[in-house]
């Protein structure tokens, strides 16, 4: 306790001579460093900002606070109490800046004192509260359950509800087809995504059936929203506002800083892994989704990886294609000057400004998803006037980059023998760099890989399967280049399907049939197992065979009619095939 009151006592300190050596510092804001303090105690951050000279300490500094946007030699920055801390002992002249989450009064957030009618609830010029937000995204799925369903991904520190709606034809099914996520405002102050996504949905939902374009893309894409990442720093305030957000959570840890990184490690931030983070990470680990973007606040910019390495990725070339699509698309529906930001509208995460521990880099890296960060306005809680503006400013590119799942290279990969589907790695000869490789996924064994146009051989492989190279594989931007591909188990011989399906006779049986030998040899002593549909083997036998015959006659013991699976040993390969036993 007593350790705990001297730094108090320090951070007040060094605050006060730091504030008194600049004067044009935080004294508008807060006259004097125990109101600072006190800032720091209820609000558990602080914004401000600082110069540097040079670019090379952003690499230190990222690792000390949370570097919320650098502009030439000009740095805006978050830290808690303790990272506001270190921050002092650097020195660095700065000056405190106002809360984005109170730049907004109650009155200009509350869309009631415009005189709207309550139980008007897909108006979209307003954030809606804590209840409000839970009601719109519980009547989505009530109102279209055929085509939409509500997840939880998990609960805040604060025990709110952290919520997805996946939007799709068979919303009760896995499909082959890509699946695709948008997120927003995993910083709790950055809400323009946080409305924009509440909007997005309601159009796809009214649309299907009445728009070809909106029903081709439900129809073959699974699509997953989640337009409120960390609802502890949104509702900082309480339920029933959004003035007050702040960046962080509950714990006041920045969750964009909070994942594990490619780079510095498992913990970049030196914290564990927040309620908020686990509840992501099992989410992605259930799905497979192919591309997402997460959308932030205080610029308007398509941030594309990597944000930790300075290093391009294996897929630069598309990252810039679909980049410039997204900026060129907006400026066609935006008045001049908006999403121009860096280059005219895109940038590398990295030549911006290096952060650790963020999302996008884990999404790319551990689970071989395409996602990027999208900051969507220069104004962090966007006045409510402007909020339909820039709706109509973004909603066709949102719809355009949703459609980017569906292009490049897609399929499904199966078992050759069973037709079953397989869990396989795709990589990309001479390509593919640092987990940019992709897999397909089960129940439907689909895989989905987006990709720059160009001639590509691709390698599919899996354990127990001989590996197959299809090479010359073309490709072109804004089509799908559909490639199915079957895996040979490493235990089953080669021969078609034709010649496996003579072996038995008859098929279906009553348990007393003739097993054909393939053009093989065959061992004087050979066995055969029978397994059920639960793998489980229910008979086995040694057979003796004499030299020259190609055929044995089989009686099974009494066993249940269905389908089973005969497995079939030479001596020098094994066979397998389909045994129906009826009555």
């Amino acid at each position: 306790m007593k350790m705990n009151c001297k730094l108090n006592l320090l951070v007040i300190t060094s605050l006060f001579l730091i504030l008194c050596m600049n004067p044009s510092g935080g004294f508008s804001q807060f006259p004097d460093p125990v109101n600072l303090d006190i800032v720091l105690k209820e609000r558990g951050e602080v914004y401000f900002t600082f110069e540097i000279k040079d670019r090379e300490e952003i690499g230190f500094l990222t690792k000390i606070i949370s570097l919320d946007h650098v502009n030439n030699a000009t740095v805006f920055a978050y830290a808690n109490k303790d990272e506001f801390a270190s921050f002092l002992r650097l020195n660095i002249p700065y000056r405190i800046l106002p809360a984005p989450g109170l730049s907004l009064s109650k009155e200009e957030l509350d869309y009631r004192s415009t005189g709207k009618i309550d139980n008007e609830t897909t108006i979209w010029n307003y954030y809606p509260n804590y209840n409000e937000y839970l009601t719109l995204m519980t009547g989505f799925a009530t109102a279209h359950p055929d085509l939409c369903q509500l997840d939880t991904v998990g609960t805040s520190i604060q025990n709110r509800l952290i919520l997805c709606l996946k939007i799709s034809d068979n919303v009760e099914q896995t499909e082959a087809e890509p699946q695709f996520l948008y997120t927003s405002s995993i910083h709790g102050d950055e809400l323009t995504g946080y409305v924009l996504m509440l909007h997005l949905i309601d159009y796809l939902l009214i649309n299907y059936g009445a728009d070809p374009a909106i029903t081709e893309l439900v129809n073959n894409t699974e699509i997953f929203i989640n337009p409120l990442a960390n609802p502890d720093g949104t509702f900082n305030g309480g339920n029933n506002s959004v003035y007050g957000a702040i960046r962080y959570n509950a714990n006041y840890i920045d969750l964009n800083r909070n994942f594990p990184d490619p780079k510095v490690g498992q913990h970049p931030d030196g914290n564990a892994w927040q309620k908020e983070t686990v509840a992501w990470m099992d989410y992605a680990s259930q799905h497979h989704f192919s591309l997402s973007a997460n959308f932030h606040g205080g610029a308007e910019v398509f941030n594309y990886p990597w944000d930790t390495w300075s290093k391009f990725t294996a897929d630069d070339d598309w990252w810039q294609f679909v980049g410039r699509e997204w900026a060129d698309t907006v400026h066609q529906y935006a008045p001049a000057g908006y999403f121009t930001y860096m280059n005219n509208g895109i940038t590398n995460g990295n030549a911006w400004y290096e952060i650790n521990g963020g999302r996008q880099d884990y999404m790319n890296y551990w689970h071989h998803c395409r996602e990027v960060t999208v900051e969507i306005s220069d104004i962090k809680l966007l006045p409510t006037s402007q909020l339909l503006n820039h709706w109509e400013y973004n909603y066709r590119t949102f719809l355009n980059f949703m459609r980017q799942a569906q292009y490049g290279i897609n399929g499904i990969v199966s078992d050759t023998v069973t037709d079953e589907p397989v869990e396989a790695k795709v990589l990309i000869h001479n390509h593919d760099k640092d987990n940019s490789e992709v897999y397909s996924h089960l129940p439907a064994g689909f895989y989905s890989r987006p990709i720059f146009e160009g001639t590509y051989n691709l390698t599919f492989s899996a354990p127990g399967y001989f590996t197959k190279t299809v090479t010359n594989v073309e490709v072109t931007n804004w089509e799908t280049t559909p490639l199915d591909v079957q895996l040979r188990p490493l235990t089953f011989d080669a021969q078609d399907k034709t010649t496996r399906k003579t072996m038995i006779f008859p098929n279906p049986s009553d348990g007393h049939f003739k097993l054909v030998f393939p053009e093989h040899p065959v061992n004087p002593s050979c066995a055969i197992q029978l397994l059920n549909e639960m793998g489980f083997v229910v008979y086995s036998d040694d057979l003796s065979c004499e030299k020259g015959c190609t055929q044995i006659s089989i009686s099974l013991p009494s066993l249940a009619p269905g389908v089973y699976f005969l497995k079939f040993n030479t001596g020098y390969r094994i066979y397998f095939d389909k045994l129906i036993l009826r009555n």
